[in-house]
């Protein structure tokens, strides 16, 4: 049996790795892209808002007088890696790693949603407020994707149908 304080470490550490596999994820992406730009240039701003949350959870940790995992940490950079080397071969690769980006922001809508719940009920309003505030750039990056599909979509098809045109990237 594990108490809130317990519970909220935990997802603590879990969000840490989750961080730092969205990390080696958007920059592996943002490396590969090449005939997108303001995707680019989204998870270019991204990485950079990631590579900040990723501190701000070390910082509550540090707080609670815990560190980060390092078995999720290292669990989460190889799923990256695996995500990585999957998207770049296959055809359409901005389009499939434009989803999936969603898909992960959406994940990590969750998971701060859970975390501040649980900070909230184990009285950690610095935690909560922390939460709180990557909440935010992980919901303005869903809504950015998800208003962006569309219009990548229609670019991916028309560099697609074009001769000697490479679409993929």
């Amino acid at each position: 049996m594990a108490t809130r304080a317990e519970n909220l470490l935990d997802w603590l550490r879990d969000a840490h790795a989750m961080e730092q596999q969205a990390e080696k994820m958007l920059k592996a992406q943002a490396s590969r892209l090449e005939h997108y730009p303001k995707l680019k240039a989204r998870i270019e701003e991204h990485l950079s808002e990631t590579v900040g949350q990723r501190e701000l959870l070390e910082g509550c940790l540090e707080r609670l007088g815990e560190k980060p995992s390092t078995v999720k940490d290292i669990a989460g950079k190889l799923a990256a890696f695996g995500q990585a080397l999957g998207g770049s071969l296959m055809s359409d690769e901005v389009i499939k790693g434009a989803m999936s980006g969603y898909v992960f922001e959406n994940l990590e809508i969750a998971s701060y949603t859970v975390l501040i719940a649980a900070a909230k009920a184990a009285g950690d309003g610095e935690t909560r407020r922390v939460c709180e505030q990557i909440l935010v750039q992980e919901q303005a990056m869903a809504d950015w994707l998800k208003q962006h599909l569309p219009e990548l979509t229609q670019a991916f098809l028309a560099r697609s149908e074009a001769p000697d045109t490479q679409a993929k990237r």
